[in-house]
């Protein structure tokens, strides 16, 4: 696990390790997300980035006669 120090500016440095593993980029957008008293960053990702995400799922569920 990693720690990181507030600055007085309120920013933080996400450590180099981090930013590899998860290929962040400089100017990437983040949502900060809070949870009870956890705070956690979601790297944001182009629509096109998430094409073929559910490729493979099964989309066939018992439907009622009048919503075939």
């Amino acid at each position: 696990m990693e720690t990181v120090t507030l600055s007085p500016k309120f920013q933080v440095v996400i450590p180099k390790r981090v930013r590899e593993h998860l290929g962040l980029k400089p100017g990437q957008k983040l949502e900060v997300v809070q949870i009870g008293s956890r705070i956690e960053l979601v790297a944001q990702q182009p629509a096109h980035a998430l094409r073929g995400l559910l490729r493979g799922i099964d989309t066939t569920v018992p439907r009622e006669p009048d919503r075939v």
